[in-house]
């Protein structure tokens, strides 16, 4: 279930999901232990395919994937906090996050040179807090 406040850094609590892959656990998604690289994998919004994963970090407290939109958002690329993954599916390679296509194109804007600042992450957080606290899921 999703942790009560929303936490858009971290990784949710996969317990009550049958079969979910947890990056936060023992299936760290570093590519120093035996776990899985993200990049590369698809990621589905609720209501379809959004792109494909271009980088990922599992920093305790500060996680996230950055996606490649492609041609859906004329080849932007969208920083989405790991809170907003709700399962991975290892063998089909694809992410599933538990937001709609529209609330992903309407998040900040991602600019490769501040997404790692506070201030960048202070407003992208936000957003998906207000998102999940308006559009619960």
């Amino acid at each position: 279930m999703q942790p009560t406040p929303f936490t858009p850094w971290s990784w949710r609590d996969t317990a009550g999901y049958p079969g979910a892959y947890d990056p936060a656990g023992t299936d760290s998604i570093d590519e120093g232990t035996t776990g899985v690289d993200l990049v590369g994998f698809k990621v589905e919004a609720t209501d379809g395919h959004i792109g494909s994963i271009d980088e990922a970090s599992n920093e305790v407290g500060s996680s996230y994937l950055v996606v490649d939109t492609g041609p859906w958002i004329f080849g932007s690329k969208v920083l989405l906090p790991a809170g907003t993954v709700q399962t991975v599916d290892r063998e089909e390679k694809k992410v599933y996050v538990d937001r709609t296509k529209d609330q992903i194109k309407e998040s900040p804007k991602y600019d490769k040179d501040t997404f790692t600042s506070a201030e960048y992450r202070g407003q992208v957080g936000d957003y998906y807090t207000g998102s999940y606290r308006d559009y619960p899921h």
